[in-house]
């Protein structure tokens, strides 16, 4: 997915809203989901509404009224327009993204919690909440959890919200984090950086990147995430401000 990262979704150039003509389950919705923050975010943003004219996030297009009119126009692109077309993207990937599309205009606001500040945020994230002690945030903390440099450009204040809450409610597949034991019995656990057919690598809680041969593993299980539920250890206010803080949080 490389050179798309940035450029996939500048979507579409007089407005129409988005119908759902089709039935979509929810897992199209999440694949959709992986696939939108991989490939369209960084021009469309967490909330679909970064590009001028253009939201996304409250099923608002340009050229589009169909789902079958979104699925061309991500393949084939618009010219002279930021959006390049994407004919190497598989249509089954195409029409994850748009069912995703679908259940973000569905779902709840994603507004900013009222009276956060993101200096006391920021106090909160590094002191009571010890969140430092798993992320980290430019030059500071510890990489055994994801980065969150940039997490106020890539996740919606809805997300950040329920992740708050239940974190591994809404753990990302490329977060999830693994027991590992060899054949001598040695068990390491760590967030997964990569797999294939041969090999895994984590890395510990001493940030340390691990890699073995899947024939020298007894196991090899998922785990729960160690960051734990903030709901009964910040008040409401408390909440509010951190949430307004990672959203600040938008890397360069």
């Amino acid at each position: 997915m490389g050179m798309w990262k940035v450029r996939v979704c500048t979507f579409f150039a007089a407005a129409g809203v988005l119908l759902a003509q089709h039935e979509f389950s929810p897992f199209d919705a999440q694949v959709g989901a992986r696939l939108y923050i991989a490939n369209c975010i960084y021009c469309h943003g967490p909330d679909g509404d970064q590009v001028p004219g253009i939201d996304l996030g409250h099923g608002k297009f340009h050229h589009a009224t169909t789902d079958a009119e979104i699925v061309q126009i991500i393949r084939k692109g618009i010219p002279n327009t930021g959006m390049p077309a994407q004919t190497n993207m598989p249509e089954a990937q195409v029409k994850n993204i748009v069912a995703y599309l679908r259940s973000l205009a569905a779902s709840p606001a994603s507004d900013l919690p009222p009276g956060g500040d993101a200096t006391r945020g920021k106090a909160i994230f590094e002191g009571k909440g010890q969140c430092l002690n798993c992320h980290r945030v430019k030059d500071k903390g510890s990489r055994l959890g994801p980065d969150l440099s940039d997490i106020g450009g890539i996740r919606r204040v809805v997300e950040m919200e329920k992740t708050l809450a239940d974190p591994n409610g809404t753990l990302l597949p490329q977060n999830r984090f693994f027991r590992v034991t060899t054949r001598d019995g040695s068990s390491i656990t760590g967030r997964i950086l990569n797999q294939d057919t041969f090999t895994v690598e984590l890395i510990d809680s001493r940030e340390r990147l691990m890699s073995f041969q899947r024939a020298d593993l007894r196991e090899f299980t998922a785990v729960k995430s160690p960051m734990p539920s903030y709901k009964d250890k910040l008040t409401a206010p408390e909440t509010a401000d951190l949430i307004v803080y990672l959203v600040s949080l938008k890397g360069k």
